[in-house]
């Protein structure tokens, strides 16, 4: 059916016409993007005229108007309609007439309707009053009643806003601010807003506005098809769950997707994620232009009088070869010649962000539009500029953001396009690989001081997981690809072996010192195999951290940095020719003799909190000391069942282990007994500790049968409702080979949830198996522990029944 047809359906059915044909509209295929929405839009422009001339004879002096995005022609299929009916004042009440009979159709039908009746005076004096109404009349269309009424006010509103620009657009860039404050960046949430957060659909609202100002406009090139994508994915998001939503949860995504005829959920963030930062960077371009335009205002009165009335002169000040400071902005030289000198992109980003100074847009479409491509390898004064600009924190990421707008940065490195707007699906991760790629160079810059070799920390910083979105482990892949980057670049061969395996190794200190037993010598004798070098271990200990930072901040803490701190001062005392020695049974503190003797005498368990801070270092004070958890010291009786009891009750009370560590401990001579020793570190996941008496107590009876912890804890999480959300991947259990010569290490990932290491302290127990240390790392939703267990015997066990161990656990975490 054509449009003509379905308008003339409107108009012969009144408001069950209309409906019929816009659901006819919404749910053909032959339609979609553009010519969908402004095709419902003339099919509501013809309906609602015909309620505005329906029944009795038409007004005089009253008019009915479109605004905000309905005044675009832009109807999504649950948007709002935005409608004014202006009216010169003359007939009040046949007006109020007119709006019942205009409004009414409109709720009957369920639609969402933002309605105002007012004179051309009181819309102008509510927009100088409202920035968002003013915003919405700027995009005011005619519908029907008088035109002459509508094209007085759209005149006379432009004309305010042009006047009213220098007081209104930092009104309006203030709004803007404020709202990317609450929503967050369009480009890096897994579940975006797809109008409100920034580099949205009110941004390029805002844009338009600034245009209409005729004061300054905003950079063309991609904007109208950024807003067409986003607006496509709202259409999709509407029609897929039926509701007036601008939010792209993630449940909602592979519908969308497949709405729109994409790939995945992933190719669909990804255009998302492109467009918003094609919005995001023209609304850093234009206030920065507005800012510039309005300084310039303020300031030219003076200048002209103190100059005779000549034009002002904008100084130039040199800051590198070509390159040169003007107004605020980095620009090039008068005398540079770009086609002649392939190293002035990277000469002037590093300029501009050694002066903490934006590039100006110009600069950079001048050099993506005529610089000649880098030879490979590189000259080394473009190898220098490169580290310069990874070496200059925080402007960093503005000056690099321009290169990449303008198609730069993949033009030095083709390998970017990877990774350019890759989500990441993971909790822990608050930005796109992209931009955690960048976000880890900055973090670098401020341990540069601390390596040998300033320039591969930087480097490697930013190649990292350059191997995301390639099939298989990304650190493997990135090995190979930060090969040839390397090369490319012009490092020589030594440095890019270097390169390659922080690259490949990126992750092995985190994961090792908090899924590991540093006191096993296997462990610390694998890293130290794999790093190699003292200066490698340099470089991959300030890679770790920054990675860790520049991830979120989930991924980081004293914790976990003094564990890394212990794993990088055994690795380095191996590389220096100490051999680690098999450890010997630590003799017990006198506290702890303490707590063993009272557990054998009161055949109960005891136990002791205590609180752990970081041990002083040269960054940090030794009066300002940050706290690591508590220490949990538990003396009980040797009897089956204290693993799953006393992870158990920790559950219950809402703490989060962080480390774990269980064994026989020998008792005074003169003492009768077998006592365990726990001595663990725990954190309230919130609130303040339980007190120790507390904890004993409910320990006691878990012991003795009487607490029925899976029971409790069931019942806590029925208590709380269930939301839909993401399925979360299946649990993965897997022995860890040549982990330890004195232990079967085996590595659970599964979701975190409360009680998960009761489960699986529980699954343990039934299988008469030993744990002599756990290793507990939670990072987001995601845990990933490591046990280290031994048969009854106290030995590793044998391969098969290794496997049929974490068989048998995986069915058991999967149920």
């Amino acid at each position: 059916m054509t449009s003509t047809d379905m308008r003339k359906d409107a108009e012969d059915s009144g408001p069950s016409g209309y409906a019929a044909a816009r659901l006819r509209l919404l749910t053909e295929g032959a339609r979609s993007g553009p010519p969908r929405r402004a095709a419902l839009a003339e099919l509501t422009d013809d309906w609602l005229s015909g309620l505005f001339t329906a029944g009795t004879e038409e007004l005089k002096g009253v008019s009915l108007v479109a605004v905000g995005g309905y005044g675009r022609g832009e109807l999504s299929p649950r948007s709002d309609l935005d409608l004014l009916l202006l009216h010169d004042g003359d007939d009040p009440k046949a007006v109020a007439a007119l709006a019942d009979r205009l409004w009414y159709p409109v709720w009957d039908l369920g639609l969402a309707l933002d309605h105002s009746v007012r004179t051309p005076a009181e819309a102008r004096k509510t927009a100088g009053e409202d920035l968002k109404v003013q915003l919405g009349l700027l995009d005011a269309r005619h519908l029907a009643g008088d035109l002459a009424l509508t094209a007085g006010l759209r005149t006379a509103v432009l004309a305010d806003w042009r006047n009213q620009a220098p007081k209104r657009l930092p009104e309006l860039q203030e709004l803007c601010a404020e709202r990317a404050e609450r929503q967050g960046e369009l480009q890096y949430l897994l579940e975006p807003d797809l109008k409100e957060a920034r580099g949205g659909l009110r941004d390029a609202t805002a844009l338009r506005a600034v245009a209409a100002s005729w004061l300054a406009d905003a950079p063309r090139e991609g904007l109208d098809d950024a807003r067409r994508r986003l607006l496509d994915v709202r259409d999709a998001l509407h029609l897929t769950t039926g509701r007036a939503t601008d939010r792209l949860a993630l449940q909602e995504q592979d519908q969308v997707a497949a709405e729109l005829g994409l790939l995945d959920a992933d190719t669909l963030l990804r255009q998302v994620y492109e467009a918003a930062r094609v919005i995001s960077y023209a609304s850093d371009v234009t206030w920065r232009e507005v800012g510039r335009v309005l300084r310039s205002r303020a300031v030219r009165p003076r200048l002209r009088a103190m100059l005779g009335g000549g034009k002002p002169v904008a100084e130039r000040s040199p800051l590198a070869e070509g390159v040169v400071e003007q107004d605020g902005e980095v620009v090039l030289a008068r005398a540079a010649r770009p086609e002649r000198d392939p190293v002035l992109p990277l000469r002037a980003a590093a300029a501009a962000a050694q002066a903490g100074l934006p590039l100006s847009l110009h600069a950079v479409r001048r050099l993506a539009a005529t610089v000649r491509p880098l030879p490979a390898p590189w000259p080394a004064e473009a190898r220098e500029q490169l580290v310069t600009l990874l070496g200059s924190g925080q402007p960093t990421i503005e000056v690099w953001e321009a290169l990449e707008a303008e198609g730069l940065i993949t033009r030095l490195l083709p390998d970017w396009e990877r990774v350019r707007c890759r989500p990441q699906r993971n909790a822990v991760h608050i930005w796109t690989v992209d931009r955690h790629l960048i976000e880890t160079a900055v973090r670098a810059s401020e341990f540069t001081r601390r390596v040998s070799r300033p320039d591969l920390l930087l480097v490697s910083a930013l190649l990292h997981d350059i191997g995301k979105g390639w099939p298989g482990d990304h650190s493997v892949a990135g090995e190979i690809i930060a090969k040839d980057v390397a090369a490319r670049i012009g490092f020589d061969r030594a440095d890019v072996a270097v390169l390659s395996a922080l690259v490949r190794h990126h992750l092995l200190l985190v994961e090792t010192a908090t899924r590991r037993d540093l006191e096993d010598p296997a462990t610390v004798r694998s890293v130290a195999d794999a790093v190699g070098t003292q200066s490698t271990l340099e470089l991959l200990h300030a890679l770790t951290e920054a990675d860790a930072l520049a991830t979120g901040p989930a991924a980081w803490s004293s914790w976990r940095g003094s564990l890394v701190a212990d794993l990088v001062k055994r690795v380095a005392a191996v590389l220096a020719g100490d051999e680690p020695e098999e450890p010997a049974a630590a003799a017990p503190t006198a506290e702890q003799e303490r707590l063993a003797i009272e557990a054998v005498a009161t055949s109960s368990p005891v136990l002791a909190l205590r609180a752990q801070t970081e041990a002083p270092t040269e960054d940090r004070p030794t009066d300002d000391p940050e706290p690591l958890g508590v220490e949990l010291l538990i003396a009980v009786p040797d009897q089956p069942g204290v693993l799953p009891a006393v992870a158990g009750v920790l559950a219950m009370h809402r703490l989060t282990v962080r480390t774990a560590e269980l064994r026989a401990l020998d008792l005074p001579t003169g003492v009768e007994g077998s006592v365990l020793l726990l001595n663990w570190r725990v954190a309230a996941e919130y609130g303040s500790l339980p007190q120790a008496a507390r904890l004993r107590a409910d320990l006691v009876r878990a012991l003795d049968g009487s607490l029925d912890i899976a029971g409790r804890l069931a019942e806590r999480d029925a208590a709380y409702p269930r939301r839909r959300g993401v399925v979360a991947p299946p649990p993965r259990v897997t022995v860890a080979s040549a982990a330890s010569r004195h232990a079967t290490v085996i590595e659970v990932r599964a979701q975190d949830a409360p009680g998960l290491l009761f489960r699986i302290g529980q699954a343990l127990e039934d299988e008469g198996l030993r744990v002599r240390s756990m290793h507990v790392s939670t990072l987001g939703a995601n845990a990933v522990d490591a046990f280290y267990v031994t048969g009854t015997e106290g030995a590793p066990l044998p391969g098969d029944e290794a496997a049929s161990v974490t068989r048998k656990l995986e069915e058991t975490l999967r149920a």
